[in-house]
């Protein structure tokens, strides 16, 4: 009885996960990268078309300080430089402020730029969005952008430990196409 019960409610959850992923829309690989304006960690202002020319690394992420989001801010900071060394830019998004970006970045010793979006503005765009406990939080997604803006590569459901080795090893892949 209980196995079936357990079982029920791992499908049901398992439903309404793929309903939630069918209502977003990602912008799909080769469409162009929706342009955004959004504040770093140190106050200033980003904007996407500001890296023409370089391929770019745009990571969505739930929430500074947690457990997945330290692992995989962390291992972005550990390849940094294989990054750099690929003319790629490390830009990540969550829809914390600016304030905690630089608390984080401060605590973690990360070099990159953490871009706030507390209205979820652009996690939107990206339909990389969720809904936790009532407050929207940006969705794990990547997307790997070419010189020309547009998308190469999508990442849905990323798992935070092997993902930028992934990313480095696609981006590769992407660079010599």
């Amino acid at each position: 009885m209980n196995r079936i019960f357990l079982s029920t409610i791992v499908g049901l959850i398992t439903l309404t996960f793929m309903q939630a992923a069918e209502t977003q829309k990602q912008p799909a690989a080769g469409t162009p990268a929706p342009d955004f304006s959004l504040t770093t960690s140190d106050g200033s202002q980003v904007s996407l078309k500001g890296y023409r020319g370089k391929w770019v690394v745009l990571y969505f992420y739930p929430k500074d300080f947690t457990s997945g989001c330290t692992l995989e801010a962390r291992n972005f900071q550990r390849d940094l430089t294989k990054y750099e060394e690929a003319e790629a830019v490390v830009l990540g998004v969550s829809v914390d402020t600016a304030q905690s970006h630089k608390d984080f970045c401060a605590k973690e010793g990360l070099n990159f730029k953490l871009l706030a979006d507390p209205d979820a503005t652009v996690s939107t765009e990206y339909g990389s969005v969720m809904d936790y406990k009532g407050e929207k939080l940006a969705a794990r997604n990547t997307f790997i952008i070419n010189p020309e803006g547009q998308i190469a590569k999508v990442y849905t459901g990323v798992k935070p430990a092997e993902h930028s080795e992934q990313v480095l090893k696609d981006l590769a892949e992407l660079k010599k196409s």
